[in-house]
């Protein structure tokens, strides 16, 4: 059964998601709820791993994601950001926290779905475009734009028609029957961008999407995301490590260190008041 909240965003015409982050922790092993109170309490990284074998992911996260801007999430590698991101479709399980998601005055913690209702939210809710491009290389660039639709049981001739937009929209028209290995790292970061958008899901999940690719190829892909946000208005969460990507995407930044948020804001407050000597090293 589809979620109510849901059920009102379409009704009401694609209504704008949000998302806010309360209090969540990640601990990685095998007894993590054991240590949750000492974490909570002010246990070190080091003393977690070091003397009870567990690795701290996440600690008291809380950031809100507002409606149809780009959050994004950066941070050295190991500080937690693609974890936190993963958390927002659950393809990881926090140890505790919440992961609301907001359409209009109501929300639903994605935490507490149940089985068949995240299998739903994942396929209807959320798109993620992945750093290595995750392409099916068996499959053309139209079955592999098409194939969130395909999968959600969408008519043939509905997905042709929508992917074929979203492939002529990311630059990629006359490669439709071209297979990965016949593209570049940019043209296949292309259609893994198109894939997302095709689903028309309110929320875009990117992980270190444009970090994998060449200076100028990155700088163009830029281009292209914040140009086709102008048109779409999605909640776009953007992972990256790079400050020039953030300040240039971001409409909020969260920077992470050691799993934890150090400072959130807009590029402009972060540059210009920086929290530490961390912050302002970047």
């Amino acid at each position: 059964m589809a979620d109510p909240v849901f059920q009102q965003a379409a009704a009401s015409g694609n209504a704008a998601v949000g998302v806010s982050i309360r209090g969540l922790y990640k601990i990685f092993g095998p007894a993590p709820e054991r240590f949750i109170d000492a974490v909570r309490g002010g246990m070190s990284k080091q003393e977690l791993r070091d003397v009870h074998g567990h690795v701290l992911g996440l600690r008291d996260i809380h950031i809100d994601m507002p409606a149809g801007g780009i959050q994004v999430v950066m941070g050295l590698s190991g500080s937690g950001k693609s974890t936190l991101i993963r958390h927002i479709n659950r393809l990881i399980d926090p140890t505790t926290g919440e992961v609301l998601v907001q359409v209009n005055d109501q929300s639903v913690d994605v935490v507490k779905m149940n089985p068949a209702r995240l299998r739903q939210f994942r396929r209807e809710q959320t798109a993620m475009v992945f750093q290595k491009f995750a392409l099916f290389p068996h499959l053309t660039v139209r079955e592999n734009t098409e194939y969130g639709l395909q999968v959600q049981g969408v008519a043939r001739k509905v997905r042709r028609e929508r992917a074929q937009r979203w492939i002529e929209r990311v630059g990629l028209k006359g490669y439709e029957d071209s297979y990965p290995n016949q593209l570049s790292g940019g043209m296949q970061q292309r259609v893994g961008l198109a894939r997302a958008l095709t689903n028309d899901a309110p929320i875009l999940l990117m992980d270190e999407a444009f970090s994998a690719l060449d200076p100028l190829i990155r700088s163009d892909m830029q281009g292209v995301l914040l140009d086709i946000q102008q048109e779409i208005g999605k909640t776009i969460v953007f992972i990256t490590h790079d400050l020039d990507e953030a300040l240039r995407l971001g409409d909020r930044i969260a920077i992470l260190r050691d799993g934890e948020v150090v400072q959130q804001g807009t590029g402009q407050q972060i540059v210009l008041h920086p929290a530490d000597d961390y912050i302002a090293n970047f």
